[in-house]
């Protein structure tokens, strides 16, 4: 990830949070919204998709961004979405033909949220909705697929978070991005991929840094970049896996296209 103009503007975390706080108080936000061919309801507190392209754009990642048929529940594969907000991506998921979807959150008014549009779109057998801290609340259960569209913003280690809704848009330290890293291959099913969405509001540089100390090597898979207000922001898929071998704390290992 090497890019040719000034990032720190973007980048910033005080405009982040002030991103938060416009989206999370503005008058007009609504109580529904469409997306994808669909309608979602959005409750408060929770991260409002009509005003960040960052749902669409991991929709379309994950070949979940066009309005999908419902298809019945099969033996296709596992989904674990962590940082699940409205349940968009999770919801599409099963409607796409994943069996089973787990939607977590650490935001209890998130996982409400997905629950609530689970039902609106008559996947509720498949969707379980869990309050979560990354895994905390996940036991030893595996998936085929995890995935986490990441609050890529970092912020100073010592930040508190001002509100709950906060947690969708800033990292203090990237301390959340070093569990997932660390954590998320544990959960993975034989075969099975870990994915990370990201984007140029992070600083990628930390991030390989933190992967190479968690023995963990980052591939981007896909690319997309779209234009927020003025900024064009550049995201990316990332899978991570097992490093081939692991480097010394602290090495930089560089990010690998695929």
């Amino acid at each position: 990830m090497q890019y040719g103009r000034d990032t720190r503007g973007i980048r910033s975390h005080i405009r982040s949070l002030e991103r938060s706080r416009a989206s999370r108080t503005r008058p007009d936000r609504p109580r529904e919204f469409t997306m994808l061919g669909r309608e979602w309801e959005l409750l408060d507190d929770v991260f409002a998709p009509p005003y960040s392209p960052s749902t669409g754009v991991a929709a379309d990642f994950l070949g979940l961004g066009t309005p999908l048929p419902q298809r019945k529940a099969s033996a296709g594969p596992s989904l674990l979405e962590i940082g699940c907000g409205s349940g968009v991506i999770s919801v599409q998921a099963a409607l796409g033909g994943h069996a089973t979807v787990v939607a977590a959150d650490i935001n209890p008014l998130a996982v409400e949220n997905a629950r609530v549009n689970a039902a609106r779109h008559g996947v509720e057998d498949r969707v379980t909705a869990v309050c979560s801290d990354l895994f905390s609340a996940l036991g030893g259960r595996r998936f085929d697929r995890i995935f986490w569209s990441s609050n890529y913003v970092r912020a100073p280690e010592d930040y508190a978070y001002g509100s709950m809704h906060e947690r969708a848009y800033v990292d203090p330290g990237y301390q959340a991005h070093r569990r997932y890293l660390s954590e998320v291959t544990d959960h993975l099913t034989e075969g099975g991929r870990a994915l990370l969405h990201f984007c140029d509001r992070g600083e990628p540089d930390a991030l390989r840094s933190i992967a190479a100390e968690c023995g963990r090597e980052l591939r981007t898979v896909r690319s997309r970049t779209v234009l927020e207000g003025t900024d064009p922001i550049r995201h990316v898929l990332l899978e991570i896996r097992p490093a081939t071998t692991r480097p010394a704390r602290g090495r930089n290992r560089r990010l690998v296209r695929v």
